[in-house]
Formats: structure tokens, C-alpha cells, sequence
């Protein structure tokens, strides 16, 4: 009965969305989820760079080392079973665990370990640059990722922690495919890229059984997989745009998550039958200060204006379950975060703050953001909070492309925006907040302290750099906290929250693991009662 009543859910599956009522019952162990997954370009390991393909690509591949559902916060073993470490040499040897096979039965291979990496450098496509900023390219990198019998040995080009190094291989493009199937569908040399991004070819806990682009994907367990089989012997994720469908069908029992729900339909969810889960996520939202902008440049403005943000005030409304107060360019929840919250609102002080340093008001400012919710409603908060102390926000609200765009050029003069890190090391988001080393307009640089014209003061970028490098693991993480800390005490950059993402199931579903970024999705550990 169990396999009559997934086909008929598969089959229903392909019929409109105008006729909801005809789609059957959840089967006992198929989770279906509903999804918007149109932002899927790729889910080719090596190409893959969107939400929603990072959660496909953690679910289908394994890294030598990786986060895991059982404990998102501990890098631990994965392909390999143990590693060694030589700093002096800038090396790393991995043994690969016994046993573990592809989807394919193909055996993992240390030489599926050094294509896979070769084959993202030389295909170099946007992912590359998280492997090749350890010094790797098409011409090298046959000499720093080397094979051994069951063992690899990776050599990096950098004054790197091995922490570092470990993180880097920890992410998506370090995923590894298995090389004798990709070979087999290699077509005028694009190593398998075209095929890849229809199919898999990895050895995680579930296989690619269908993947539709715009309509749905099915993977099914993977009964071999080293860490155990998953509960469910399958997960369908079924494109669904409107969030409005999305409730009526969990509401329905024909899907067990509802993947993108408004805080609005979340309130309003009355049914016992149904359970919503908050999870932190990685993204940090902050209002940052151009320093070509000549009224922004006294940190007597910087300080003033952490006073003048009411965290409480939107946390509690028009962000309430999207976003929690977080000061620190770290997000909580990750080893290196800094979880001290010390500013609030107080328009008193920061009058107090702008008066005793001379500061004239009214000052006006023209704040750019993204024309959508909420971004717009935190603008309208900012705007109404700082103009307690004379501080006049003109809202200049864009798309997201003309928001980034001028942010890029540096033109605007204040911006709301967002920032999430390339990958799960403190430096990703060290090196955006508090490290520029050139700050000349010719010398571009993805950071928010570039985009901000922000001199980091040498100091500070040499910390930055001390901790890239630092051996010590828990010296390290407390080198990026003091780091954390500098920051949010003056800069032009005024972190004010951290994402959160709320997901409604039904009430039976257990185990889902939805982690701070989208590699950190997990459904190896879901079950229905």
C-alpha cells in the first residue's frame, strides 16, 4: 500500500496547481516538502551557488570533513576518518574511512578525492574561488591535492590556521563525485558539467532519483550510506511559489513542511496538527555609513547611531520571528561568535554623544534599500528612531541589483543591507568587517569595510590577519571574538540582527535540521510519526 500510495502522490504531483484538492495524503516515510525552488541554477557541486541547490548538494555528496545534522556546530569526520596536520609544510593528510561507497556502488577513491578538487579549479565556475584562494590553479593543482593508496594529501599556498584550511574543504565545492561516473558522462570536455547538473553522482545519505528544474526534486535514501540510512525512505520537494498555497496544502495534510510561510501566515496557523521551528541563520542585517560621505565620518556618529536603533521595537513587530537582536559580525550559534548585546535604544545618550563631540543637527542622510518587506518597514523604523536625535534618513528604496550595484560603487551614502559568509570559518566575515588594506577607489574589494570606504585603522587589519594564521584552535576563535568585539564598539558598520527562519510541519515530523546557511540543511534524521 505504502508503494501504491507514492506513486499516486508522484503522479499528482504533475497536475495543476488550481486544483489542490486532488493531491492524496502524505505516505507514512515520503516527507514532502513545499518549496519555492526557482533560484536553482545549478546543482553540479562545482557550480552550484544558490539556496536551494546548497541544501540539494549537502543531502547528495559528502567532504572529507564536514558539519553534520547530529551537530551542526562540530566539524567532524566525513569521507575521511582522520587527518594529520603539518603547519611548516602547509599540509594536510587525510585517510579516507573504510568502506564507503558512491549511490553508483562505486568505491570512494582517494583519486575521486583529487579529480573532484581538480575539476573545480579547472572548470573554475563562481564556486571556485572558496578552493583556489588556498593558492590551487589549473596549473598546480596536480601538485597540491595528491593521491596515496587510501590516503590524500592537500599542500595550501598561505599564511593559514589549519582551522582555516579544514573550513575550506568543510564546503560546498569540496564536495566529492564519483569520478568513474562523471568521466562516463563527460561531453565535448565540460567534465560532466551538463550532466551533473541533472543528475548526481556523490555518496551522501540520499540519491537523485528526479530532478525537475522549476517543478520538483525526489531523492530517496541511501541505504549503504556510512552514517546510517536515513529515517525516510524519500523527500519530495515540490515547488511551490506562493507561500499563501504553501499553507493551504500543510494545512491540507498534502505536504508535511512549508518551507517559505510569511510571519503573517505563521501567526496565523491555528490547527493542533501543525508545529512551527525557528532556526538561526548565518545573514547579519546592518546599517552601514559611507566615509566619502563627509557627515558620517566622526565616530562620534557611529556610537550615537547604535543608540538609535530599537531592536526591541522591531523584534517584536515587523521582523518578530525573522530576524533576533545581534551586535557582532559573527553569527551566534558558531564557534567564534561574540554574543554580547550591549546597545539599545536611548535617543537621550545618543544626543548626549552627538552634542559633547560638536556635532550640528539636523544631519540628513539619504539611506538606501531593497523595495520589499521587510526592508523597507525596518527603513521606516530607522528613519522614525533617528530623527530623535536629528538624524534625517531619506529613503531611496531600489532592487535588489540597484541597491548591490551602488553599494558596489560605493555611491550611496547609508545602507540597509545583509551579509552572510562564502563558508563557515571567522574569516569569512573577518575579512568583510574588519580588514582593508587598500582603500583607494581602483582597488575592489567584496567587503562591506571597502564598500564603505572604511580605512580600517593597521592595527586591526593585522589582528585579522594574526587570526587567519593562528594554530591554536580556541586562541584562534578568541582572537576573531576580541576582533568581533573592536567592531561593534566603533565602526561605521552598525550590526543590529541576525536571520532567523521559521518552517511550519506537521506536528509528527521530528529530526529536521535547518542550520544557519543553506549547506546546513539536513533531512538524514527526519522521521514521521
Amino acid at each position: 500500500m505504502k508503494h501504491l500510495k507514492t506513486a499516486l502522490l508522484a503522479s499528482a504531483m504533475m497536475l495543476p496547481m488550481a486544483a489542490p484538492a486532488v493531491f492524496a495524503k502524505t505516505p507514512d516515510n515520503v516527507l514532502v516538502v513545499a518549496q519555492n525552488i526557482d533560484d536553482i541554477v545549478a546543482i553540479d557541486p562545482a557550480q552550484a551557488y544558490e539556496f536551494t541547490s546548497g541544501e540539494l548538494v549537502t543531502n547528495l555528496y559528502d567532504r572529507l570533513v564536514q558539519y553534520d545534522a547530529e551537530d551542526t556546530t562540530v566539524l567532524a569526520p566525513g569521507l575521511a576518518s582522520e587527518w594529520s596536520t603539518d603547519e611548516a609544510a602547509k599540509t594536510i593528510t587525510f585517510t579516507l574511512r573504510d568502506g564507503a561507497t558512491f549511490a553508483s556502488g562505486n568505491p570512494v577513491t582517494a583519486e575521486d578525492v583529487v579529480y573532484s578538487f581538480s575539476r573545480v579549479v579547472k572548470l573554475n565556475l563562481t564556486p571556485a574561488f572558496i578552493l583556489t584562494q588556498l593558492g590551487w590553479n589549473a596549473d598546480n593543482i596536480a601538485e597540491m591535492v595528491k593521491a596515496d593508496g587510501n590516503t590524500v594529501t592537500i599542500t595550501y599556498a598561505g599564511d593559514f590556521s589549519p582551522a582555516f584550511v579544514l573550513n575550506v574543504l568543510a564546503a560546498r565545492p569540496a564536495s566529492i563525485v564519483d569520478s568513474v561516473l562523471v568521466r562516463e558522462n563527460e561531453v565535448d570536455g565540460d567534465m560532466g558539467n551538463a550532466w551533473l547538473n541533472a543528475n548526481a553522482a556523490g555518496s551522501g545519505p540520499f540519491t537523485l532519483k528526479r530532478y525537475t528544474a522549476g517543478q520538483m526534486v525526489r531523492m530517496e535514501a541511501n541505504p549503504t550510506y556510512f552514517n546510517g540510512a536515513p529515517e525516510v525512505d524519500s523527500v519530495i520537494i515540490r515547488h511551490v511559489a506562493e507561500s499563501a498555497t504553501q499553507q493551504l496544502l500543510l494545512e491540507q495534510g498534502d505536504v508535511d513542511l512549508a518551507r517559505n510561510m510569511t510571519p503573517d501566515q505563521i501567526a496565523s496557523l491555528s490547527s493542533d496538527e501543525i508545529k512551527v521551528e525557528t532556526f538561526p541563520q548565518a545573514a547579519v542585517h546592518f546599517l552601514s555609513f559611507n566615509q566619502k560621505t563627509d557627515s558620517l565620518t566622526n565616530p562620534a556618529v557611529w556610537e550615537a547611531a547604535r543608540y538609535l536603533v530599537d531592536y526591541k521595537g522591531m523584534t517584536e513587530t515587523i521582523i518578530k520571528g525573522q530576524m533576533d537582536v545581534h551586535q557582532a559580525f559573527w553569527p551566534k550559534g558558531f564557534p567564534g561568535s561574540y554574543d554580547e548585546t550591549p546597545f539599545s535604544y536611548d535617543p537621550e545618550k545618543a544626543k548626549s554623544i552627538l552634542a559633547e563631540a560638536g556635532i550640528n543637527s539636523p544631519i540628513t542622510v539619504s539611506l538606501d534599500v531593497i523595495n520589499a518587506a521587510p526592508f523597507t518597514d525596518m527603513a521606516q523604523s530607522l528613519q522614525a528612531s533617528f530623527a530623535d536625535a536629528g538624524i534625517n534618513f531619506e529613503i531611496l528604496p531600489g532592487t535588489g541589483s540597484q541597491v548591490i550595484t551602488k553599494y558596489r560603487e560605493r555611491s550611496h551614502e547609508a545602507m540597509l543591507l545583509y551579509w552572510g559568509p562564502d563558508f563557515m570559518d571567522p574569516h569569512s566575515n573577518a575579512k568583510a568587517f574588519a580588514y582593508n588594506s587598500d582603500n583607494s577607489d581602483d582597488s575592489y574589494a567584496a567587503t562591506t569595510t571597502w564598500r564603505n570606504a572604511w580605512a580600517v585603522p593597521a592595527e586591526m587589519n593585522e589582528k585579522t590577519m594574526a587570526a587567519l594564521s593562528e594554530g591554536d584552535a580556541e586562541t584562534r576563535l578568541q582572537m576573531y571574538r576580541e576582533l568581533q568585539q573592536e567592531v561593534q564598539a566603533s565602526s561605521p558598520i552598525v550590526i543590529m540582527f541576525q536571520a532567523a527562519y521559521q518552517v511550519a510541519m506537521d506536528k509528527g515530523v521530528t529530526g529536521y535540521v535547518n542550520g544557519a546557511t543553506s549547506d546546513f540543511v539536513f533531512y538524514r534524521l527526519v522521521d514521521k510519526d
